[in-house]
């Protein structure tokens, strides 16, 4: 695997400060527009972003699959080339788009390498703070600041009876019946949100400040960076059937727990409908 993964990290800073930031809250008519329906949205920093990072990453890795958000949005054939690709890299120029296009402060830059079908690193950018949280497998995962050598391990939370726990579920996209479910289940745990951001919430995750997340959709643009990040930080991450999470999947839900105890009881006593 031949990804410097610190100019990956890189390029995702430097998109968010020449096409991202230089927007935010400042979109004019025209620049955000609905997708699949209006609280799925697209703005001209998420395109301009994308276009940034696929025309450098060309030239650095022409060999490469580029999958973005944006870019599968207007070419759906290319998400089933993710499978069969030797190298790929999975971009989300601004994860949180909603947040991004109200004004909130709650947005991230998510990139993950992809070899031979699996994942190897995730990075997650947060333009606010100006930090990175990344992984790359077997390594162990970090957050790193610019122009600071001393990178700081993140581990996940100490684990937490039911009634003590506090998460993070996703569930708009769930059937609504189901979703009564596992709305009423949630009132187990202690807490339970959702920042419509997944960059942050697996920061908080893989930071130890929550004990889980919990996904029904799956886009690898949404995903593979965190889990990653989540695995090296310790956590317990498998699809909601208890199979192992892979890029080619986008179906079948995500639950990240703290460890295996953790994640069993979340599903049988929260997530079972699902």
């Amino acid at each position: 695997m031949t990804v410097d993964v610190t100019a990956l990290a890189d390029l995702l800073r430097r998109a968010a400060k020449a096409e991202i930031m230089p927007r935010f809250r400042r979109l004019g008519e025209g620049d955000v527009r609905a997708k699949t329906e209006a609280t799925d949205l697209v703005t001209e920093a998420d395109e301009s972003a994308e276009r940034m990072m696929r025309a450098e990453l060309a030239k650095t890795l022409p060999n490469a699959v580029f999958i973005g958000e944006e870019s599968v949005a207007s070419d759906p054939d290319l998400l089933y080339k993710l499978p069969d690709a030797e190298l790929a890299i999975v971009v989300d120029p601004v994860d949180g788009t909603f947040n991004f296009a109200a004004g909130v402060p709650a947005f991230g830059v998510m990139a993950s390498v992809v070899w031979k079908g699996e994942t190897v690193a995730g990075i997650i950018y947060d333009p606010m703070g100006d930090d990175w949280v990344m992984a790359e497998k077997g390594s162990g995962a970090w957050l790193r600041r610019p122009e600071d050598s001393d990178a700081v391990r993140l581990k996940v939370a100490a684990p937490v009876d039911l009634e003590h726990m506090v998460g993070m579920a996703s569930t708009g996209y769930l059937e609504k019946p189901v979703r009564a479910e596992v709305m009423q289940n949630l009132a187990k745990v202690r807490y339970a949100a959702s920042y419509r951001c997944a960059a942050h919430e697996y920061r908080a995750f893989a930071g130890g400040h929550v004990h889980f997340v919990m996904y029904n959709k799956l886009m690898p643009w949404d995903h593979l960076a965190g889990a990653l990040i989540s695995q090296e930080a310790g956590a317990h991450v498998a699809r909601l059937d208890g199979s192992a999470y892979l890029p080619k999947h986008v179906d079948g839900g995500l639950l990240l727990a703290t460890d295996k105890d953790s994640w069993q009881q979340l599903k049988s006593e929260v997530f079972a409908a699902i």
